[in-house]
């Protein structure tokens, strides 16, 4: 982070709050947190409790590290929390190192609370290093009866921290007081973030930095002042030396064993705009259908990459998966291919500017301003008014060969508690959206479709969700109830 962001939390205000809560429990606490990697977990915890009058031990797992690597870097962390910075022995095993850090503690004066963040655990817990046993053996012989202790343990493994710590079968089950899954920014969160940087754009650049990065802190700390989005895009994805063209293989590598099989996976997702289903992703991937590859595909949800889902009215076709990360479905969309090209620094500083003038980036933008509203169904919803009750999805309808009659598909749609169902249209434009007779023609047959292939008896109303706004025509006063802006899902969305 730069130095403008050194202590300040942006956005986070539900954390905070568990956090808060937390912290004043009068009983011993034991939080699993977890989130896609660069999301800034271990900002958010750090910040937050170095403010705060509580002895905070920080240990952060090495990756790739080996045992006696790890041992050493949890005894010079108890060192500085606890010793002023003393040298402490390191240990060979786990438990020693516990004992250590319990004594350490045990030091701290009664009133005084002690908060324990083990920062990516996953890398720490090395092959047979004993790591899981040492920890289930102090939480429940001495941390939980410590009411001064707040434990948190952390990791980018998210799959990892669920099976392992919130989900663990032996002696840590049940064990875990609080979770929390820390999500991307928002774009309000996005926007107050880059203004806590001196960065100054207006939403319709900031949707656009959004659409590549997604709300990543990381990312979007790499932003320079004075830029254009095009122009950050640009320097960031398409320059040989670009912060981010290199991401992709980090970001796998640092997840998951074997990773190329979850790039692989990745890849034939990201071809399929409305989604691909389980068994056609089998089929495509040329893998028998099995326990291994669902596990894998999980995993890929966890870490915050995909996102699976069961069309609306259509329970019968089963699951299907959708990459729901901006940065890796530009990254297989735009960056892979430029690669060669962008290693030779062949490329021109307004590259990404002239690819914005393509068919195939109109295609794209659509796509992923589609992805981006799916990120902010709160505030759709509260735009539209609709009900938290409602039931959300998409809709797809493909006729039989040779039908008499087309298909269509829905961007999104709420079904709800009060008799009726929202469809909404979802449009990305660079110049206010103007329905013409055609497209008016076209949205009245989605309509007409879905009401007959569902045969709901619902009320059925029309909305528009845009980028650039909606131009008043005599079709959009006839046939659109009401629409969705860049002012509307830039809205902050409440803690209550």
């Amino acid at each position: 982070m730069k130095a403008k962001l050194a202590n300040k939390i942006i956005g986070r205000e539900r954390e905070q709050t568990v956090l808060s809560q937390l912290l004043k429990s009068k009983r011993s606490e034991f939080l699993a947190l977890y989130g896609r990697r660069r999301v800034g977990k271990t900002y958010l915890i750090r910040n937050f409790f170095e403010k705060i009058p509580a002895v905070f031990f920080h240990t952060t797992g090495i990756q790739k590290g080996k045992l006696k690597e790890q041992l050493e870097q949890f005894a010079k962390q108890i060192g500085v929390a606890f010793y002023g910075s003393a040298a402490i022995k390191t240990r060979s095993k786990w438990l020693d190192a516990f004992e250590d850090l319990t004594q350490a503690t045990q030091r701290v004066p009664r009133n005084k609370k002690v908060v324990l963040f083990l920062d990516e655990f996953p890398w720490m817990a090395t092959k047979k290093s004993g790591l899981l046993q040492a920890l289930d053996y102090y939480w429940n012989r001495y941390w939980a009866h410590d009411s001064r202790l707040k434990l948190i343990i952390c990791g980018s493994s998210a799959s990892w921290i669920i099976e392992k710590i919130i989900n663990n079968k032996g002696g840590l089950y049940n064990r875990v007081t609080q979770t929390l899954q820390l999500h991307p920014f928002t774009l309000g969160e996005t926007k107050a973030f880059l203004n806590s940087m001196g960065i100054q754009l207006n939403q319709r650049h900031i949707l656009d930095l959004y659409m590549v990065l997604g709300g990543i802190p990381h990312y979007l700390a790499l932003i320079r002042r004075g830029l254009t989005a095009h122009q950050c895009i640009d320097e960031l994805c398409f320059q040989k030396d670009g912060q981010l063209v290199k991401e992709f293989e980090r970001l796998f590598a640092s997840l998951f064993q074997e990773s190329e099989i979850y790039v692989e996976l990745a890849r034939v997702i990201a071809r399929h705009r409305y989604g691909i289903g389980q068994a056609q992703l089998m089929k495509e991937k040329r893998v028998s259908e099995g326990g291994r590859t669902v596990h894998r595909l999980k995993e890929l949800e966890e870490a915050g990459f995909i996102v699976n889902f069961v069309p609306h009215g259509h329970q019968e076709k089963g699951v299907y998966y959708k990459i729901i990360d901006e940065y890796i479905l530009f990254y297989l969309h735009w960056i892979e291919p430029s690669l060669k090209s962008i290693r030779k620094q062949d490329r021109s500083t307004k590259y990404w500017l002239a690819k914005t003038q393509s068919s195939s980036w109109k295609s794209w933008a659509g796509y992923a301003f589609e992805a981006v509203c799916y990120k902010h169904l709160a505030q759709i919803r509260q735009a539209l008014a609709i009900d938290p009750g409602a039931e959300v999805g998409t809709w797809r309808y493909s006729p039989r060969a040779k039908a008499n009659h087309s298909g269509t598909q829905i961007d999104l749609l709420f079904d709800r508690t009060d008799g009726a169902v929202t469809i909404c249209e979802i449009k990305y434009s660079e110049q206010p959206y103007v329905i013409d007779k055609a497209y008016a023609h076209n949205l009245m047959n989605k309509v007409t479709i879905y009401g007959k292939q569902t045969k709901t008896q619902k009320q059925l109303f029309l909305a528009m969700i845009t980028a650039n706004s909606l131009k008043p025509s005599m079709y959009s006063e006839e046939i659109i109830t009401k629409q969705v802006g860049l002012d509307d899902l830039f809205k902050m969305e409440s803690i209550n």
